[in-house]
């Protein structure tokens, strides 16, 4: 993974707000305490909590779901017909299987930034997100998705109003980084150059973060991003097209998550003997493994199942196997 990740892992930032992140994913959002933002009692901060992606030093404690390398793997195109539940419009398989009402009982208190329209436009260009493998694994993946990046970005603490699970989507980009005064994200050793009066912190669902993370994402999905970083906080087609770029591209020798919820994935004899096993737990291990994998699971790991368990009630399925990743050596 780290051969393809060189370019593409996401870390912390320049804050102490916020944590690091994993080799190959964003960090967590503000101070986290195992759930993201700080929990303060009230959801007072005003940046997105946590940093995406790792760079050149990865040295903060906790870590998000983060910027993947190469280019996004479009495995197929939405043929499935069989999961229409919800009332949501027809179209790429998340639009069918979460509708508007449900999306806004999901994120009762996400930025204005994440809306639904921008949501299903993204996973419109990745037709086979939430499109492949039995009905209730396109639910299910659906579910770890949302859970990954509400965790990336909540605003939650264990008394808030509606529960700390009910405060995804709270932040939308690093706290404290609103101003432009974070600009240690950038490394002059990378083909992607930094460009002046740019500052690449944690930004979107994914909290991308690097220059080099903000280049790779770019060529992707076809977006300069090396010079209109803000476009990560200001369109909401884009910044789930960031998240989504990261879900759905392997990272060698890590598999996309994607692959790993709709049972496109199967463990090599080395994944067998270190306990990676298909499921959400895999997830976590992808997005930042080096540090909430491997061992009994913290309030990190909790947090996001936290979000997991929310959402797949609230899609009518089971939470799987394998969901968590205590057992499971990182990458």
């Amino acid at each position: 993974m780290r051969t393809l990740l060189a370019a593409l892992l996401l870390t912390v930032g320049c804050t102490g707000s916020v944590e690091g992140s994993d080799d190959s994913l964003p960090a967590s959002t503000t101070s986290e305490t195992g759930s993201g933002a700080t929990d303060t009692g009230t959801a007072s901060d005003t940046g997105t909590a946590t940093d995406t992606g790792l760079g050149p030093a990865d040295t903060a404690t906790d870590t998000g779901a983060a910027t993947d390398t190469g280019t996004p793997a479009d495995t197929g195109s939405a043929t499935d017909t069989s999961v229409t539940t919800d009332t949501g419009p027809t179209g790429a398989g998340f639009a069918t299987l979460v509708s508007k009402t449900t999306w806004e009982a999901m994120f009762p208190h996400r930025n204005a930034l994440f809306t639904y329209e921008g949501m299903t436009a993204a996973a419109a260009a990745y037709p086979a997100f939430a499109s492949e493998g039995t009905a209730d694994q396109q639910k299910r993946e659906v579910a770890a998705f949302l859970a990954n990046i509400s965790h990336e970005t909540t605003g939650g603490w264990d008394t808030a109003p509606d529960g700390r699970a009910a405060w995804g989507l709270y932040f939308k980009e690093e706290v404290g980084c609103e101003t432009g005064a974070c600009t240690g994200y950038c490394d002059s050793t990378s083909t992607f150059k930094c460009v002046a009066g740019k500052t690449y912190h944690g930004r979107g669902p994914i909290q991308l973060s690097w220059n080099y993370n903000y280049g790779q994402a770019g060529a992707a999905l076809g977006i300069d991003l090396l010079n209109k970083p803000e476009l990560v906080t200001s369109d909401a087609k884009t910044t789930f097209l960031t998240a989504l770029w990261f879900w759905m591209t392997p990272q060698a020798p890590k598999p996309s998550a994607h692959a790993v919820m709709a049972g496109m994935w199967t463990p090599t004899s080395d994944d067998v003997t270190k306990g990676r096993k298909p499921g959400f737990g895999m997830t976590v291990n992808i997005i930042n493994g080096g540090l909430e994998c491997g061992f009994p699971t913290d309030g990190r790991v909790k947090d996001r199942i936290g979000f997991f368990e929310r959402y797949v009630t609230m899609l009518g399925i089971t939470k799987g196997d394998a969901v968590e990743c205590a057992t499971m050596k990182p990458y």
